[in-house]
């Protein structure tokens, strides 16, 4: 897997940029999400992510092929962060720990 959960990376083909907060060894929606929602087809044996996406209060699922770490370290803006993670260290969140 090329990145790592609480890595904030940038989507290369559209204008965002967010945090991993989980990631999946290959594709794990429905094939309904797929046809509907993954135009370009990206292959579903590679890894995916799901992305708490900056700036805004909703999740994506991406392929790995369409994700680059980001350069720009400021913080994530995002209403759910304070449920995955606890603390970011300048470059990257660290995940709550679990009761």
């Amino acid at each position: 897997m090329r990145f790592a959960i609480g890595q904030i990376v940038e989507h290369n083909r559209f204008p965002y940029r967010g945090v991993v907060f989980g990631a999946d060894e290959e594709f794990s929606l429905s094939e309904e999400w797929y046809d509907a929602v993954a135009r370009s087809r990206p292959p579903k044996d590679r890894p995916w992510y799901h992305v708490l996406v900056d700036g805004d209060a909703h999740t994506t699922y991406v392929a790995e092929r369409h994700l680059e770490p980001s350069e720009d370290h400021t913080q994530i803006d995002h209403p759910l962060l304070g449920q995955f993670f606890d603390r970011y260290d300048g470059e990257r969140y660290h995940l709550r720990e679990r009761a």
